[in-house]
């Protein structure tokens, strides 16, 4: 009887990793029915955080929230409530960035107005229900504001030379001429999910690497990263600390306010028991929507992989796509839902289909 542990990732915009999980299942037991199946699914601190918890966390409960979403309408999301623990008598919080100001509620980018306000809300109702600790994962941000808004919902305060709040997003960074942390709530135990090691600022910083992605034209980077660097001095910031450029610098303000920045893929598979999960495993599935060269640094695939070879199990991998560049050689196979639907256009509109049939291909495989 083979023991398949699954743990992808999502496949961003497509399919959620339970989901995702799911059809993997199904598609091994077409040709391997006697197999069991542990599902884990995964995320590293972007889409599909708080649904990772959930799935994985027994008695973990969704608290629905309203919060300025990155449009400026109202956005109804929610936050996981996990249960108490001896030293969580609160209970902890997992609060996503990408399901309150996260790049996927948009219907087109807004670089200079998009903002972290709603992340800020949705923190705020964890802390006024008690928790005892905060875990945030930060992916998929849709703004470069520096978490001016996530701060300002928590109570900062950011003027310009007339003592007048500036505008949100990054439209409002340059004007910003002092800083008010008076009202700031306190932080309880904050651990923060990410895959990013970006500076603050600079030639791999928040707007340079990640601000094009947000829509930020090339003429405009250099002036926001100049406000973003005023920012860091304002806030007493240093803006060269690796992972503070995550998610448009929303990681160097939750730094000030006390956060410790984690690596996403890793904090997640500790707190969902992933390693004991696997520790008897024959084999372990992987995935994300694209495999590439930068997969191996930190995504999900690449420490799945690490893991299931280390406890001795079958590291396999199924991915919306691989590409060229990517190094696939620790795993013992793969398999593509582009290649097996014909092109990335079938594979994305019927991803469960074809996670399915990579299921399948993976258990013949071996």
């Amino acid at each position: 009887m083979t023991r398949v542990v699954l743990a992808p990732d999502s496949f961003k915009g497509t399919i959620t990793a339970a989901d995702a999980a799911a059809s993997l299942a199904e598609g091994w037991a077409s040709v391997d029915p006697s197999a069991t199946f542990v599902h884990r699914p995964m995320a590293d601190g972007g889409e599909g955080t708080v649904a990772a918890f959930a799935a994985a966390v027994p008695g973990a409960r969704r608290m629905p929230v309203a919060v300025d979403g990155p449009t400026g309408h109202v956005v109804d999301t929610g936050w996981l409530l996990l249960p108490p623990t001896g030293e969580t008598p609160g209970g902890s919080a997992v609060v996503d960035l990408a399901s309150t100001s996260g790049i996927e509620l948009l219907e087109e980018l807004r670089p200079w107005d998009a903002d972290t306000t709603g992340f800020g809300q949705a923190i705020v109702a964890a802390l006024d229900h008690g928790v005892s600790r905060l875990v945030v994962g930060i992916g998929s941000s849709a703004s470069t504001d520096g978490g001016t808004g996530m701060l300002t919902a928590l109570g900062a305060r950011f003027l310009d030379e007339g003592g007048s709040p500036v505008a949100r997003g990054a439209r409002g960074l340059a004007d910003i001429a002092s800083v008010d942390l008076s009202g700031l709530r306190a932080a309880p135990e904050v651990r923060v999910l990410t895959d990013v090691t970006n500076p603050f600022t600079g030639d791999r910083g928040a707007a340079a690497v990640f601000g094009p992605q947000k829509g930020l034209a090339a003429d405009d980077i250099a002036g926001v990263d100049a406000a973003l660097a005023r920012l860091a001095t304002l806030l007493g910031l240093d803006p060269a600390l690796p992972g503070t450029g995550a998610a448009g610098g929303t990681g160097g303000a939750l730094v000030v306010w006390g956060a410790t920045l984690a690596p996403g893929a890793a904090e997640v598979a500790d707190l969902i028991g992933l390693a004991d999960a696997i520790a008897d495993a024959d084999v372990v599935i992987t995935g994300e929507g694209s495999y590439d060269g930068q997969s191996g640094d930190g995504k999900v695939p690449s420490f799945i992989a690490g893991i299931a070879t280390e406890a001795g199990a079958t590291p396999l991998l199924a991915a919306g796509r691989i590409t060229a560049d990517a190094d696939t050689a620790v795993f013992a196979a793969s398999a593509s839902l582009t290649d097996l639907a014909g092109s990335s256009a079938a594979a994305l509109a019927e991803p469960a289909r074809w996670l399915r049939e990579a299921g399948a291909v993976l258990a013949r495989s071996l």
